[in-house]
C-alpha cells in the first residue's frame, strides 16, 4: 500500500492519504492496510465498519467517544462530500489536555483521519449528502457512550456553522461542556488500548 501517513499538532492523530492509481477507466487504491499503518505504528485491530449519511450541509455529530472496555480508536474517510473532523485530546494529565486538532476531509481528497483511543471524535459537513465510512475497534456499547458539547467555549473549536444553523441531534445537543465531565469519564495519560481507565 502506497500511503501518506502524517502527525498532525497533536501527534497522536494522524491524516493519512492512500494512493489512488489512475487511468482510462477511473482508479484503484487500497483504502486500509493493516500492514502499511503497523509500519507507521499503529497497530490497533479494527473491528467494525459504519456508514453515515448526513443529508444537510452543516450536521454536526459529536464530540463523541466511548468508556472502556469499549473504548474506540476511529479511522475516518469521507466517501461522498467534506466535513471538517475534529479530535480533542481527554487524557487528564496530557500537557494537551482539552485542546483539539481538526481537518479537513473530503472524497477529492481521498484522506483519512486516525482518531486514537483517548480523544473525542466529531465532524461538520461542508457538503450536501455526505457519506461517511469510519472503522472503529470496538462495537457500540450506550451504557459506556459518553460525549462533550460541541460547542464548548472552553474547547474553542472553529466549526464552519454556528448555532443558528447547526443541524444536531437532540442527543447531541444535551451533552455535557468539558468541565462538567467527571473525572471518571476521562483517560489516563498514556493509556491507548482499551482496557484502562482511571
Amino acid at each position: 500500500m502506497a500511503v501518506s501517513i502524517v502527525a498532525l499538532a497533536l501527534p497522536e492523530v494522524r491524516l493519512i492519504v492512500p494512493d489512488r492509481f489512475l487511468d482510462e477507466r477511473g482508479f484503484f487504491s487500497e483504502t486500509y492496510s493493516r500492514r502499511a499503518l503497523a509500519e507507521a505504528g499503529i497497530a490497533d485491530e479494527f473491528v467494525q465498519d459504519n456508514h453515515s449519511l448526513s443529508v444537510p450541509a452543516g450536521t454536526l455529530r459529536g464530540l463523541h467517544y466511548q468508556l472502556p472496555p469499549f473504548a474506540q480508536a476511529k479511522l475516518v474517510r469521507v466517501t461522498r462530500g467534506a466535513v471538517l473532523d475534529v479530535a480533542v485530546d481527554l487524557r487528564r494529565r496530557s500537557p494537551t489536555f482539552g485542546r483539539h486538532v481538526a481537518a479537513m476531509l473530503s472524497a477529492s481528497a481521498w484522506n483519512q483521519l486516525f482518531v486514537p483511543v483517548g480523544f473525542a471524535h466529531g465532524f461538520c459537513t461542508l457538503e450536501p449528502d455526505t457519506e461517511i465510512v469510519y472503522k472503529v475497534t470496538a462495537p457500540y456499547s450506550r451504557e459506556h457512550d459518553r460525549g462533550v458539547r460541541w460547542d464548548d467555549p472552553e474547547l474553542a473549536i472553529d466549526w464552519p456553522v454556528g448555532p443558528e444553523a447547526v443541524v444536531l441531534s437532540e442527543k447531541d445537543r444535551a451533552l455535557p461542556l468539558l468541565a462538567e465531565v467527571a473525572e471518571s469519564a476521562l483517560f489516563e495519560l498514556g493509556v491507548m488500548d482499551r482496557e484502562t481507565l482511571q
